[in-house]
C-alpha cells in the first residue's frame, strides 16, 4: 500500500532541505566532486559513441582520458597564461584607451564634452578605475580560489573523479533506477528523461556552441592583429549561453577596441565587424539547430535568476549547481501545470455539467 501524499511530501522535502543543508556546509570540500561529476555528464554520450564503434567502456574511458590530458597540458602551456596576461595587460591599457576616446569626443563633439561636463568627469574617472580595480578584481578571484581548496589538490581530485564516474556512469545509473519507489518510478524516469533532455540540449549543446565561438573569435581576432584578442574570444564564448548577450558584448569590445588600434585602416575595423557576424550567422543556422535544438526549455530570464539565487547562497558551487537545477525545477514546473489542468481544481464543476 502507498504511503499517503503527506506522508510522501514531508520524506522528499526532508530530503530537499537536507540536500540544501550539505550544500550549504560542504560546498567547498564538493566542490572537485561537482566539477567531476559535470565532466563525466558531459562526456558520456562521447563515451557512448566510442562504445558503439567496438571499444570496451575501460577502453573508451581511457581514450578520453589520454586526450583530455593532452587539451589540458596544450591549454596550460600556451592558452591560459596568455590570457592572463593579455588580460592583466588590457587592465593597464584602460585609461590610455578612455583618454583616447575622451580626444575623439573633444574633437568630434566639442560642445557635450567640456570641462564641467558630467560625460567628461567620467571618461576620466572610467579608465582609472578598471586600472585600480581590474588587476585587485583579477587577483581577488584567483586568490579566493587558492582559499577554497588548494589549486593542486583540485586538480588531482577532479580527473580521478571524472575518470571513475564516466567508467561506472552507466552501472550509476542503473542502480538508482533500481532505488526508486515502484508506484512512481515511471513518471521518475518520464521526468529525469525529460530533465536530461533539456540539460543535454544546454549543458553539452550549448556548452559545445560556446567553446566553438570563443575559440573561432579568439583565433581569428588574432589572426587579424587584434590587440587582446584572445580575451575578447574568451569573454565572447562564455557570455554566448545568454543569447545576444555574447555577441553584443563581444562585438561591442572587438569593434571599440579595434577603432582605437586601426583608426583609419577601415578594412581591419571591418574585418572584425565581419569575424562576430559570421559567428552570429554560424551560430544561428548550424550549430544551434544542430547541437541545442528547438526545445531547450531553459528561458535566459529564469536561468540569470538560478545563477544569480545560487551563486549568491552558495558561492562557485552553487554556480555549478544552478543551470542542473533551473533544468530541473523548470520540467517539474512543467508537469505540475499539466497535472493542474488535468485536476479538478482546475475543471471544476464544468468537468461534471460535460459528463453529465
Amino acid at each position: 500500500m502507498a504511503l499517503p501524499v503527506k506522508e510522501q511530501a514531508a520524506y522528499w522535502g526532508l530530503a530537499t532541505a537536507v540536500f540544501l543543508i550539505v550544500l550549504w556546509y560542504l560546498g567547498d570540500v564538493l566542490l572537485p566532486f561537482v566539477l567531476g561529476g559535470a565532466i563525466a555528464y558531459f562526456l558520456d554520450p562521447v563515451a557512448d559513441r566510442l562504445e558503439s564503434w567496438g571499444l570496451s567502456r575501460a577502453l573508451a574511458t581511457a581514450t578520453i582520458t589520454i586526450v583530455g590530458i593532452l587539451i589540458f597540458v596544450f591549454m596550460a602551456l600556451l592558452v591560459i597564461p596568455t590570457l592572463i596576461q593579455q588580460t592583466l595587460l588590457l587592465f593597464e591599457t584602460a585609461p590610455q584607451l578612455f583618454r583616447d576616446l575622451q580626444t575623439f569626443l573633444n574633437q568630434r563633439f566639442p560642445a557635450i564634452m567640456d570641462e564641467g561636463s558630467i560625460l567628461n568627469q567620467s571618461l576620466a574617472q572610467v579608465g582609472t578605475t578598471i586600472k585600480e580595480r581590474g588587476g585587485e578584481l583579477l587577483n581577488t578571484a584567483l586568490s579566493s580560489v587558492g582559499s577554497l581548496i588548494n589549486v593542486l589538490v583540485l586538480f588531482l581530485i577532479v580527473p580521478v573523479v571524472s575518470v571513475y564516474l564516466l567508467l561506472d556512469w552507466d552501472r550509476m545509473i542503473a542502480r538508482v533506477d533500481q532505488l526508486l519507489p515502484r508506484d512512481h518510478a515511471p513518471v521518475i524516469r518520464r521526468l529525469a528523461g525529460d530533465i536530461d533532455t533539456t540539460l543535454a540540449g544546454f549543458i553539452r549543446g550549448m556548452g559545445t556552441v560556446c567553446l566553438v565561438l570563443g575559440t573561432y573569435y579568439a583565433i581569428a581576432l588574432m589572426l587579424v592583429g587584434l590587440q587582446f584578442g584572445l580575451v575578447v574570444g574568451v569573454i565572447a564564448g562564455l557570455l554566448t549561453f545568454i543569447p545576444y548577450v555574447g555577441a553584443i558584448t563581444g562585438g561591442a569590445l572587438a569593434i571599440g577596441l579595434a577603432l582605437f588600434q586601426f583608426w583609419g585602416e577601415w578594412w581591419w575595423i571591418v574585418a572584425v565587424w565581419a569575424i562576430f557576424q559570421s559567428g552570429q550567422f554560424i551560430e544561428g543556422n548550424f550549430l544551434t539547430p544542430m547541437l541545442v535544438g528547438e526545445s531547450v526549455g531553459l528561458h535566459p530570464v529564469w536561468l540569470l535568476l538560478a545563477l544569480s539565487v545560487f551563486g549568491s547562497l552558495f558561492g562557485f558551487v552553487g554556480l555549478l549547481v544552478a543551470v542542473p537545477v533551473a533544468a530541473a525545477l523548470g520540467v517539474l514546473a512543467r508537469f505540475l501545470v499539466d497535472q493542474y489542468f488535468d485536476s479538478r481544481l482546475y475543471r471544476g464543476l464544468a468537468e461534471r455539467r460535460d459528463g453529465d
